[in-house]
């Protein structure tokens, strides 16, 4: 909630950058309550600065937001714990009733599930640098005073990043031959068809629980192809969906309440990784479409 006064000019002219801070802090951090957090901390510095001192109201608050953001990206490579995985409750679910969409739409909307991942890679200073000169235009003199690096830096930084995201395959847009491995995946666990399951999974997959008593972490296609029968469940009670626009399966009990949300990143024929949420608590906070 906001402590603007409606009253005063200075909250006036800041609420009407609010929703551009809270998508630069979003694509910074890969977290709507970590955005919302360093927007209202940008609220409050703003309340405690002299209005006269600064000459372009925008910019300033750009780089309250970017600096703010640098420390958390920062303070996250120091506690490694603190991980996307601790952030899997924040997905995007939208119906899949389109044959075969093949823009970004729900990629540009918000940060991707693939993209996020792309982003976690990236060194702190890196990632502010692509996001602000590549997703929002800042210039990079401006980059380079947020960081305390030259314009040149700045811009070897967001060239480096770029390279690093576009060396990484990531889907942008779910195509007719995604829909086909993940139907293929969830044919062969309804039937128990192990050698196929391991045909589907890349050898080196992931698989992603996020369940009541926490996050766990399977990997290999043997492991991952050995404990199928939750994606073969979901199969049967299903219906597609996107989940930040990759290829995914929403399930719901007989009572009408989500069981489950899957979703399956599709790189080269083969399936990469696959991301399950089953905790109930965090499915009560998902905008889920409702029972087919």
């Amino acid at each position: 909630m906001s402590d603007t006064s409606p009253t005063d000019p200075m909250a006036e002219t800041f609420e009407a950058q609010r929703d551009r801070l809270r998508a630069v802090a979003h694509r910074m951090l890969g977290s709507h309550a970590d955005a919302e957090d360093v927007v209202q901390e940008a609220w409050l510095r703003l309340s405690r600065q002299d209005a006269t001192t600064i000459d372009n109201l925008a910019g300033w608050l750009t780089t309250v937001v970017g600096r703010i953001s640098l420390d958390v990206l920062r303070s996250r490579q120091a506690r490694p714990e603190t991980s996307y995985d601790d952030r899997l409750s924040e997905l995007v679910v939208t119906l899949d009733d389109s044959p075969a969409p093949e823009d970004d739409a729900v990629l540009a909307d918000s940060v991707g599930l693939a993209l996020l991942v792309v982003l976690e890679s990236l060194g702190p200073s890196e990632r502010l640098a692509f996001v602000l000169h590549d997703l929002f235009a800042v210039p990079f003199d401006e980059i380079g005073h947020i960081l305390g690096r030259s314009t040149a830096a700045s811009k070897m930084l967001a060239s480096r990043a770029r390279r690093k995201v576009q060396a990484i395959e990531r889907p942008t847009g779910v195509g007719r031959e995604q829909r086909e491995v993940v139907q293929a995946f969830l044919a062969a666990a309804r039937r128990g068809d192990f050698e196929e399951l391991l045909r589907v999974l890349d050898p080196e997959v992931k698989l992603t629980v996020d369940s009541p008593t926490g996050v766990v972490v399977t990997l290999g296609a043997t492991q991952v192809a050995a404990g199928a029968r939750l994606s073969a469940r979901a199969a049967t009670q299903g219906r597609a969906v996107l989940v930040n626009g990759l290829p995914g399966i929403v399930s719901w009990r007989e009572d009408g309440t989500p069981l489950s949300v899957v979703a399956f990143t599709v790189v080269d024929g083969r399936i990469s990784d696959i991301t399950v949420v089953i905790d109930p608590a965090k499915l009560s906070r998902m905008d889920l479409p409702d029972p087919a």
